[in-house]
């Protein structure tokens, strides 16, 4: 059997396994804008509230939960959220990696290069990025859960 061959195989067997791994985390995702407003003392109040009008400048608040729905410790659990268009994401949590390509290639933004409409390519910026992900590399016990949030502003 050709190696193509084989690797087609041991995916057709993996892939059940993979499935089944993937149902046991449950997501769950959020997003907010934060307003803020001066209270009656003139002190700032920030509030969340739903994300239905954003408008450009608005601090956007992604939230995404997840917790491990098996019977089973998870390992090295990678959560990934898409990037919703004209958002420019804060890149200050170094555990984040993005990716510009939809998820094919993940990093930090630095190490990121795009091609270009010419045939060379140039360094990525924060408007191109499509998902963020992180890594959480503690096993996850069963029933365990956890959250991870980012902050962006609408361009």
């Amino acid at each position: 059997m050709k190696s193509g061959a084989w690797l087609v195989a041991l995916a057709c067997m993996a892939a059940p396994q993979l499935a089944w791994a993937r149902q046991e985390i449950r997501l769950e995702r959020q997003m907010f804008v934060e307003r803020v407003s001066t209270d009656i003392n003139g002190r700032a109040r920030r509030v969340l509230e739903s994300a239905g009008r954003a408008e450009s400048g608005d601090q956007l608040i992604f939230v995404v939960n997840w917790r491990n729905a098996g019977n089973r410790p998870i390992r090295n659990l990678a959560v990934t959220n898409a990037v919703p268009r004209g958002a420019q994401p804060d890149l200050t949590d170094p555990a984040m990696q993005v990716s510009v390509d939809g998820g094919a290639r993940w990093g930090r933004l630095s190490d990121l290069w795009l091609p270009t409409a010419l045939g060379g390519t140039r360094r990525a910026v924060p408007a191109d990025i499509t998902h963020i992900r992180w890594t959480v590399p503690d096993e996850i016990s069963p029933g365990e859960s956890g959250r991870l949030s980012y902050r962006a502003t609408v361009r």
